[in-house]
């Protein structure tokens, strides 16, 4: 049999074949489609059945791939699980920043007014996937799930906290924590409510009272 080789790509061709070198490309291409139909298949369902009614078998007959498959690419149902839950927040912190460096950039200095920019763009985000934030409220999770939610609340706090400094250069605590946990709540109503023009409209009226909250330390100087 002979072979031609293409030293000039790194790759050898047996009879007008497929290089060597692009076999590994194909492979990881195949992979991350099958990953990604598997998060969307898994997606579908656990909005549909929540997590603990959602069978795996389920899951991989919808996204047309084997058990063998998802095992592959994720520990289990939980894992899926987690991985939405990542990717969720991940669009959410992008939406976040891109509202609170529009503003920056066309001049605002305020930083209740970046906060209530980056926080009007949080809701939207749980308005446009309001079945995946949904999914994520309902407190049907893999067990330990709420304590991931605790971390991810901190972590908002903390991100909320840079925004708001004492004169002293500290951290106006009350402040953020009356803010958080006001937005804890209305991403929590908005989430779980049904009708999805109610859903719109509440969460306009939040954004509204949050815009006349005052840092009272600021009005004072």
């Amino acid at each position: 049999m002979s072979s031609d080789i293409d030293v000039s790509s790194g790759g050898v061709t047996r009879n007008g074949g497929t290089r060597a070198a692009d076999v590994p490309a194909r492979t990881s291409d195949r992979g991350a489609a099958t990953r990604g139909a598997l998060l969307a298949a898994a997606r579908d369902v656990f909005c549909e059945s929540g997590f603990a009614q959602a069978a795996v078998t389920d899951i991989v007959a919808k996204a047309g791939a084997s058990v063998g498959s998802l095992y592959h690419h994720f520990n289990g149902k939980a894992d899926l699980y987690l991985t939405l839950f990542e990717e969720f927040q991940a669009g959410q912190q992008e939406r976040t920043r891109e509202a609170i460096n529009k503003v920056r950039e066309a001049g605002e200095t305020d930083p209740m007014r970046q906060f209530i920019a980056g926080a009007g763009a949080y809701l939207s985000g749980c308005l446009e996937e309001r079945d995946v934030s949904r999914l994520f409220i309902s407190g049907d999770g893999p067990p330990g799930f709420d304590r991931v939610m605790r971390q991810r609340l901190n972590t908002w706090a903390r991100r909320n906290a840079a925004l708001f400094h004492t004169a002293d250069g500290g951290v106006d605590e009350a402040l953020v924590m009356v803010l958080t946990g006001a937005m804890a709540g209305a991403v929590a109503e908005i989430s779980l409510m049904d009708d999805e023009g109610a859903a719109s409209n509440l969460a306009d009226e939040v954004m509204a009272i949050v815009g006349t909250i005052r840092n009272p330390r600021t009005d004072q100087t």
